[in-house]
C-alpha cells in the first residue's frame, strides 16, 4: 500500500513539474512592438483558447485519465501450496511422509505462483504509470502548439 502511495505521488509531481518546465521553455518576442500590457492581454487570450481548443489546462492538477490498477500484493501462496500438496500427498502416497513432501512440493510452486502473480502486477502498474504520463506529456504537447499558434497568430513570435 506504501508503495503504491509512493509511486501515485511520484506520477503526480513528475507531472506537476513538467508543466511549469514546459511552459518556462517558451520564449515569446513583441515582434510587433506590443506593449508589456497587450501581451499580458493577449498571452491570458490565447491561454483561454488553447485551453478551450485543446481539453488541456495546464493550470489545472494533473488527473489521471484511467484507473490505476491495483497494487496490492497477494500472499499465503506457500500455505495454501503446502496444505494442498500434503492432502494430495496423503491421498496419493497414503502415508505421512509422502504428506510431508508433498507439502514441501506444494508450499514451492505456491510460493513460485505468488512470486509470479506479484511480478505481473507491479509491471501493470509501471505499463499504467508510463501510459499516464505519455497521455499528460501528449496532451500539454497539443496545448502548447495551440497556445503558440494564437500567439503567433497576433504577431509573436514564439520558440
Amino acid at each position: 500500500m506504501k508503495r503504491t502511495m509512493h509511486r501515485g505521488a511520484f506520477l503526480i509531481g513528475v507531472m506537476l513539474l513538467s508543466g511549469p518546465t514546459i511552459a518556462s521553455e517558451l520564449y515569446i518576442y513583441p515582434a510587433k512592438g506590443q506593449s508589456a500590457e497587450q501581451l499580458d492581454k493577449d498571452k491570458y487570450e490565447c491561454y483561454s483558447w488553447a485551453k478551450n481548443d485543446t481539453g488541456f489546462d495546464p493550470m489545472a492538477v494533473p488527473q489521471a485519465t484511467t484507473a490505476p490498477p491495483s497494487n496490492e500484493k497477494s500472499s499465503g501462496g506457500v500455505v495454501r501450496g503446502g496444505v494442498g500438496g500434503a492432502v494430495l500427498g496423503g491421498i496419493i502416497g497414503d502415508s505421512s511422509k509422502a504428506a510431508k513432501r508433498g507439502a514441501v512440493a506444494g508450499g514451492l510452486i505456491g510460493g513460485v505462483r505468488q512470486s509470479s502473480q506479484n511480478s505481473a502486477a507491479e509491471r501493470e502498474r509501471r505499463e499504467w504509470e508510463q501510459r499516464e504520463s505519455a497521455n499528460y506529456a501528449n496532451n500539454r504537447n497539443n496545448y502548447n502548439r495551440a497556445y503558440s499558434a494564437c500567439l503567433e497568430g497576433r504577431g509573436y513570435t514564439v520558440k
